[in-house]
Formats: C-alpha cells, structure tokens, sequence
C-alpha cells in the first residue's frame, strides 16, 4: 500500500493531551502513517469533554511518533490571525523538517465566535480564508511582507523562524467553489466522508482548479477524514455513536452553531437511522475495510481515521491486524 497513507485524527474534543499522545504512539506501532490533530476551542456536545490547544500537541505528537502530522483544520481568520498560524505552522516545520503540513479552512462558529466579533455567512468566510491564505504565502517566503486587504491589516514584518522548505498548505473542502479554488491555490485538499458521488464531484472540482494553475491533480495529496465507529459488537459500536459523537448524525450544515450545549440538545433528536450513509457503524473489521477502499480507489491517497468511542487502543490493534493489512491502492 505504499501509495496510500492511513493515519489517524487525533480526536483532541475528546481525549485529554497526554491520552492522545498515547493513542498516536500505540497507533504508529500497529501500522498508522501520521496524525491530523482537530483544532477545537470548545468539543461538538459537552460529553466529548476537551478541547487542547492543537498547536501544544502536534508538537508533542511529534516528539512521540515518526510519522506525518498537521492541524486539520485550523481556521487562520478568526481567533488567530494568519500571521500567527503562519508563525506557528513554519516552527513546527523548522523543528520537524519534511514531517508536517498546515491544513486550513473557514472555520465554524463553535469555535471561532469567541472573540466575540461578528460571524458572517459562509461566502465572507471562504473570502477571508483565501486572504488569509495569501498573508501566509507571502510570509512562508521569508521576505518582509506588509499587507492591507479587505480583512487583514499587516504591518511591514517577516517570519525570523522558517524552515528549509515550507510546510504544505491544505485547504478544506466541501463544496464546488472552494474545492476549485483549493485546486487552483493550494497544495492539497481536506475534506470529510462523505457519499461516493459527492466526494466525486469534489475531486473532479479540485482537479479542474489545479488543471487551471498548471498542476497535475493526480499526483496531489488528497487528505480524506473518516469518522467511524467500531466496538465488539454492533450494539457498542451504535452506543457509541449515540453518546460520543452525535454530531456525525446531524443531517444540517453545523458552522453557525455557537455552544456545546446546543449541540447538546439537537443531539436528543439523532436516532440511529440518522448516521446511515454518513458513518458506519459496526462490530465487522471487514465492513470497514471495504468502506475504506472506496474512498481509496475513488482517488484519496492519506486517509485519517477516527474512531468515536473511547475504545481506542482494542481499535487500534484490531485495525492494525485486521484492515490496515487487507487494503489495497
């Protein structure tokens, strides 16, 4: 399989630092490529219980594992701005050389709204991600940079801390204006589980970005998050779901939504049914696996895993032994 990577999404809105450090160590050992590592100021529903700051732990990560690792995703235009994303994601680089990535997007009310600003609907979102996107570039060039945009103001400045080579910049994607621009603008694309048939439309939509700025989209990292939920039987593996990521049952886009606890109470309305197509569920090693190699021969070549119960490390071993082996690029 030497042509897909399978890591795994470090769940920082559910384990503590010091748990996640330990899961993507034991996860490295039993076949895992690297770790994306969500940026969350506050976790989906009050149960999930953390929420570290995701720049500590990718460098702890780091420390412990030998394997690829980035933020997916942060959000460079809200709480931070995209100096100090850019500042952040060139030290890791320049400790870390050739290991790490930056993964961005327009990020989500749940976690940016604490700056208590104004939070705009989604087409001023994607803007000042883009403009975002740009202050970054130019500062990952190492040259003094001034910028005044629509958004952002940056008085003349560099980065003094930068490595040989910058990291990668990956956008999220969803939909088909960003995934163009995302293939147009950026090294690689995010994006999360979705139907077979969006998920086309998605990398048919990159590809044609990328095809416009002069880069072959086929030989571009296509960075898929999959959430999943696997346990002893079926009955645990649902358990799970219900109780630790209800989210992944919520049929409605979640940006706009500010408070744990309201997820909290749109969780009582998830019923089983809810997660069929969105998530799979299921005490079979093999039903997973042949989930996953459709995303891979749909075209996605690093797919991160996470797994929504607490049950990480019997998950870990189980698919260290009886999947990661079994798929095929």
């Amino acid at each position: 399989m030497s042509e897909v990577q399978i890591g795994i999404a470090a769940a920082l809105e559910q384990f503590s630092p010091r748990e996640s450090i330990e899961i993507a160590a034991l996860a490295e050992q039993h076949g895992f490529s690297g770790q994306m590592a969500a940026d969350h100021f506050q976790p989906w529903v009050p149960a999930q219980g953390e929420a570290s700051f995701v720049w500590s732990v990718l460098a702890s990560l780091a420390e412990n594992t030998t394997g690829d690792l980035g933020p997916g995703v942060t959000c460079p235009s809200f709480r931070l701005h995209p100096s100090m994303v850019a500042q952040a994601a060139a030290t890791l680089e320049a400790t870390y050389p050739g290991r790490t990535w930056l993964g961005i997007g327009s990020g989500e009310a749940l976690n940016e709204h604490i700056i208590g600003g104004y939070w705009p609907e989604a087409p001023e979102r994607v803007r000042r991600m883009l403009e975002a996107l740009e202050i970054i570039k130019k500062l990952f060039t190492g040259n003094d940079v001034k910028h005044s945009g629509e958004f952002f103001k940056l008085h003349t400045t560099r980065l003094w801390t930068l490595p040989d080579t910058p990291p990668p910049i990956y956008i999220a994607s969803a939909g088909p204006y960003t995934s163009r621009k995302t293939g147009e603008l950026a090294d690689g694309i995010i994006t999360p589980g979705a139907s077979l048939e969006k998920l086309a439309g998605i990398l048919d939509n990159f590809g044609k970005g990328a095809r416009k700025a002069g880069k072959d989209p086929d030989s571009m990292p296509k960075l898929l998050q999959v959430h999943l939920s696997w346990a002893q039987t079926d009955e645990e593996a649902l358990r799970n779901a219900m109780e630790q990521w209800p989210n992944g049952g919520m049929k409605f886009p979640k940006a706009d939504v500010r408070s744990p606890f309201d997820f909290e109470q749109m969780a009582k309305l998830v019923r089983p049914e809810d997660f069929e197509g969105r998530m799979v569920i299921s005490a079979d090693p093999d039903v997973h696996r042949a989930a996953l190699q459709k995303f891979i021969d749909a075209g996605f070549n690093r797919i991160y895993l996470h797994n929504v119960g607490r049950n990480q490390k019997e998950w870990v071993e189980t698919f260290g032994r009886d999947v990661l082996p079994k798929l095929t690029a």
